[in-house]
């Protein structure tokens, strides 16, 4: 029977999902204790939905997801979509940087098939752990025709979320991802999947930014968290870092002070492209109190996935008219 089940690939980084704990009740684990074939055995009715076809690309704390295991499960994934036998990939992650390794997949990968992060906040061994249920619906998610062309996707907590608009809310809590500035684009309740939106924004198939002609490296950007009090002293730090870029993740509508915005304006002039975000979690910036001629503005970007995006950008172009374009469409 299982030879005439779909395939879906399945790409383990680590993370909660993969997790353990030495007591139910207690909230302390590691990251990234199980592997594959455990997280696989732990869910056997996956079985009768795809045949199943895993690899352990890392096993780690997303809280360590770094670039160079961006471009490994990026090209893996990228292998693995143009196989006519494999329907959909789903990558398991932890949850601390997930939306910004599915932003990141949302504008490198090339497929209208589905592409489905997916993480837990308790690990295996916790009281209603919430890992083997996230996992099944992500599976089924991947195997919905109707979950293709709809760029990567993340499914948590019974709910679909564009890759864009995703970001974690909450510590603690399994509802902790949202979309603020938009809402879950769909619902999936025990692997019956539903849409409501579809991500209208530039992604995947749409995108400029070609995994064959990356390479790590990416510039390297810098994200600055302001304050009340703030001085420009972390922003030259990072300029004397030799940072090709920075966001600044202002207050409000991506406000900063006098003095900050001065030195950002002087940097500008030098050629350091700023990108101004917001420590709020929703919201678009805009050029309420700043004359935005020497910056851009994120759109409604949170400031990880500006950085994302800005690396990426800085790969084709310093001109600040462009990048001010490429955030307006991805």
């Amino acid at each position: 029977m299982a030879q005439n089940l779909p395939t879906i690939a399945l790409l383990a980084t680590g993370g909660t999902i993969a997790g353990s704990g030495a007591s139910a009740s207690l909230g302390s684990y590691k990251s990234g204790e199980l592997g594959i074939k455990e997280l696989l055995k732990a869910i056997p009715s996956l079985n009768r939905l795809a045949r199943i076809q895993g690899e352990q690309i890392s096993n780690i704390g997303s809280q360590d997801m770094n670039e160079e295991v961006w471009f490994k499960l990026a090209k893996r994934a990228q292998e693995l979509l143009d196989d006519s036998r494999i329907q959909g990939v789903v990558i398991t992650h932890g949850t601390d940087t997930l939306e910004e390794s599915a932003y990141f997949l949302n504008l490198v990968l090339r497929s209208t098939k589905p592409v489905v992060l997916v993480g837990a906040m308790r690990n295996a061994a916790s009281l209603s752990a919430d890992g083997a249920l996230n996992l099944y619906n992500a599976v089924s998610v991947a195997l919905n025709e109707k979950s293709a062309n709809k760029g990567v996707l993340v499914v948590m907590d019974d709910n679909i979320f564009s890759a864009r608009e995703v970001i974690k809310t909450h510590t603690t809590h399994t509802s902790t991802f949202k979309a603020l500035n938009s809402g879950a684009i769909g619902s999936v309740y025990y692997g019956k999947t539903r849409y409501y939106m579809q991500p209208l924004r530039k992604h995947t198939t749409e995108s400029e930014f070609s995994l064959s002609q990356l390479k790590t490296p990416l510039p390297k950007v810098d994200i600055i968290y302001t304050h009340a009090g703030m001085t420009p002293d972390l922003f030259q730090a990072s300029l004397n870092s030799h940072a090709k870029g920075v966001v600044i993740a202002g207050v409000g509508n991506g406000n900063v002070s006098a003095g900050f915005l001065k030195a950002m304006q002087e940097a500008s002039q030098m050629g350091v492209v700023i990108v101004r975000s917001s420590r709020v979690n929703s919201g678009e910036i805009t050029s309420g109190e700043i004359d935005d001629k020497a910056f851009i503005t994120s759109d409604n970007l949170n400031p990880q996935k500006a950085r994302v995006l800005l690396q990426l950008a800085l790969t084709k172009t310093n001109n600040k008219e462009k990048i001010q374009e490429m955030f307006e469409e991805y």
